[in-house]
């Protein structure tokens, strides 16, 4: 199980940066902050569907034909893909070989502040985002005593949360706080989710504490990759996607790890709040390392040099 868990996670390194990369190319700038709403959108909508049918379907059929249907559903997908032809952009630089292309991301993540930040950002909200992914099902088997085909509740609540976060929230926030305030609430209610998720006990409760963690955690990764994408050149966004993308699933397998361990040795409720306190101190680290900068770079800025 942990080998094809492990074959997925190659699948998405494959697949997220060059999905991620198109984006840009189909928006303009100002659009571009509600193409990311509507792709967290629709993902969320899926999340909800998702869940809930799994859940629907491993009570009738089982957990094998519930993985061969989500197979079908990929190679619908894949078949899908193979049908779409993108617009074909004549490279404005020579064309390089994977060791080059690798060297020239880490050289251009050198001497690129913005990207620096922006990564750090990202490897921050990852890290502490994790305690929900890792946290969540033990909550929901142990202590709310909830039956594995019911366990997808708690995930369609969250992602009804981000739906809602998304349509009803973000738009009118960005009229009137900046990318980095929404960022720091974003993960202020990600720190109070955290100290429910200590307490509370109550399944028809429990369901409310999951959907505020999908809001939470819509409002800061929205603007995270918003503001990741304006710091990226056009020529470069492929391989900064990749890079953004190989940090924050790395902090999330470092935080599973710790949050983990520390759930085993000091028990679920302590380490939630020890979470939450850490998450609400390193938002201090907002100050030095704001993304506001972001709204005014050029949506392709001229390449650096790497010398």
């Amino acid at each position: 199980l942990l080998f094809c868990l492990f074959l997925i996670g190659i699948g998405f390194a494959f697949h997220a940066p060059a999905w991620s990369a198109i984006v840009p190319d189909l928006v303009t700038d100002e659009e571009l902050p509600s193409a990311a709403t509507l792709g967290g959108l629709q993902l969320n909508v899926s999340g909800i569907i998702g869940p809930a049918l799994g859940g629907v379907l491993l009570y009738f059929l089982g957990a094998n034909w519930v993985f061969a249907v989500n197979a079908l559903c990929f190679v619908v997908v894949i078949f899908a893909l193979l049908q779409w032809k993108g617009p074909k952009a004549e490279p404005g630089f020579p064309l390089e070989n994977f060791l080059e292309s690798f060297s020239t991301a880490v050289r251009y993540v050198r001497y690129s502040p913005a990207i620096q930040v922006v990564l750090a950002r990202n490897v921050l909200f990852a890290f502490f985002i994790s305690v929900i992914p890792a946290l969540i099902p033990v909550i929901g088997l142990k202590e709310l005593r909830l039956q594995p085909c019911s366990l997808g509740l708690l995930f369609t609540s969250m992602a009804a949360g981000s739906v809602f976060s998304a349509i009803f929230v973000l738009p009118r926030a960005r009229e009137k706080l900046s990318s980095n305030t929404l960022i720091v609430l974003g993960n202020l209610l990600v720190a109070v989710v955290y100290v429910l998720m200590a307490l509370v006990r109550q399944r028809e409760l429990f369901l409310v504490v999951a959907a505020l963690a999908g809001a939470g955690w819509t409002l800061s990764a929205s603007e995270l990759w918003v503001a990741a994408q304006r710091s990226m050149p056009s020529w470069a966004r492929g391989r900064m996607n990749a890079t953004v993308i190989m940090l924050s699933q790395g902090a999330i397998a470092l935080g599973g790890i710790v949050w983990g361990f520390s759930s085993q040795a000091a028990g679920v409720q302590v380490t939630l709040i020890v979470a939450a306190v850490a998450m609400a101190l390193s938002l201090l680290l907002a100050i030095p390392l704001s993304i506001n900068f972001t709204t005014s770079l050029s949506f392709d800025p001229p390449p650096i040099s790497c010398v």
